[in-house]
């Protein structure tokens, strides 16, 4: 089984097996042992959670004690970049961003005039 990290994307080859409740993703530094990283993670299901036994968790990033997690190796869906530059885009166009700061005066310029 080929894991990625479910934040960044990164190869967990190197990443002993089972994942313990400490560990870290070795590129992003996101916890692995999340209900993000789990099979049983589902944004349909009310909890988030396709496992019914399992115990509500609040924050679905971080790492839990949960007995039913197991890795997916298909828990990145990417976007990062993507939302990133559209966020870019959209303050540039508030603020009017995105122009080269003027460059900045030096003594020649001024001895010139």
């Amino acid at each position: 089984m080929s894991l990625v990290c479910w934040k960044c994307g990164a190869s967990l080859a190197g990443v002993p097996l089972p994942l313990s409740r400490r560990e870290a993703c070795p590129s992003c530094h996101a916890e692995l042992h999340a209900c993000r990283m789990c099979r049983h993670w589902d944004t349909s299901r009310a909890g988030q959670c396709r496992e019914l036994a399992a115990d509500p968790v609040g924050d679905k990033t971080r790492a839990n004690f949960c007995g039913w997690f197991v890795p997916r190796p298909d828990a990145y869906r990417g976007g990062g970049a993507a939302m990133a530059q559209g966020s870019r885009a959209a303050l540039d166009a508030l603020f009017g961003g995105g122009e080269a700061p003027p460059a900045p005066r030096t003594p020649d310029d001024l001895s010139s005039k």
